[in-house]
């Protein structure tokens, strides 16, 4: 049975970007995904042709945003969800140091995300019940700059999240956050433990409650490597 509906889905490379694509593909849908070059996605293009499209990858730029976007609108002219895999490490480069890993993690991802967010977002209004969906390892959603302050969308970036829901909604697009659970802005009162999650289990998981339409989805991995492999390749 094939599908009309539409996602774009980010961070794409391998891990759980690639797994989310691979099982939406799996269940009839057109799914664009902004990725390197990959054997895996070489695969699935050849098995499912035109019902997957490739983007651009490098989203902290925001022009490659754009283009991104407008290859969107030229095929679908609309988009029913997006999928912001903001705990890629696609967009670090081979000359970050150590010390600045992390703090690039976050950075780069609040770009990528800011953009797609952006460029995305006249195509989702156009979509049928529109949906957002961001994910979140424990180091994307680090605290910045002053860890001890209240958490805002300035230091954090699940919370710059969490601060566009009103605006999402007001052109009818629901988002779903999914983040570890936060010591100083638990999102619920169940304690979450972490779990031996795999790329194709976890991409399972969030695809089956995505459309329940949830605003928070807790999410705790005991190997992070396992779902967004860090790769450190020069940016092309």
């Amino acid at each position: 049975m094939t599908h009309s509906r539409s996602y774009w889905v980010t961070g794409a490379s391998n891990g759980l970007g690639l797994a989310l694509v691979e099982r939406l593909l799996e269940q009839g849908y057109h799914v664009a995904a902004s990725a390197k070059e990959s054997d895996e996605l070489d695969v699935l293009a050849a098995r499912h042709g035109r019902r997957l499209l490739r983007l651009p990858w490098q989203l902290h730029i925001e022009e490659k945003a754009a283009a991104a976007s407008q290859q969107l609108c030229h095929a679908w002219r609309s988009l029913d969800g997006l999928i912001i895999n903001a705990g890629t490490s696609d967009y670090l480069t081979d000359d970050v140091a150590d010390s600045e890993l992390f703090e690039t993690i976050v950075t780069s991802n609040q770009l990528a995300s800011e953009h797609c967010l952006t460029k995305a977002l006249p195509l989702l209004a156009k979509g049928d019940s529109p949906q957002v969906m961001a994910v979140f390892n424990r180091y994307s959603a680090l605290q910045l700059y002053a860890p001890t302050q209240v958490t805002a969308g300035w230091n954090s970036l699940p919370q710059w999240m969490r601060e566009q829901r009103q605006t999402l909604q007001a052109q009818g697009v629901e988002l779903t956050v999914v983040a570890p659970q936060s010591l100083k802005t638990p999102v619920t009162s169940a304690q979450a433990i972490p779990e031996q999650w795999t790329a194709q289990s976890a991409a399972k998981e969030l695809l089956l409650r995505w459309p329940e339409g949830e605003p928070e989805l807790v999410l705790e991995a005991l190997d992070l490597s396992s779902l967004w492999p860090l790769t450190r390749r020069d940016l092309k």
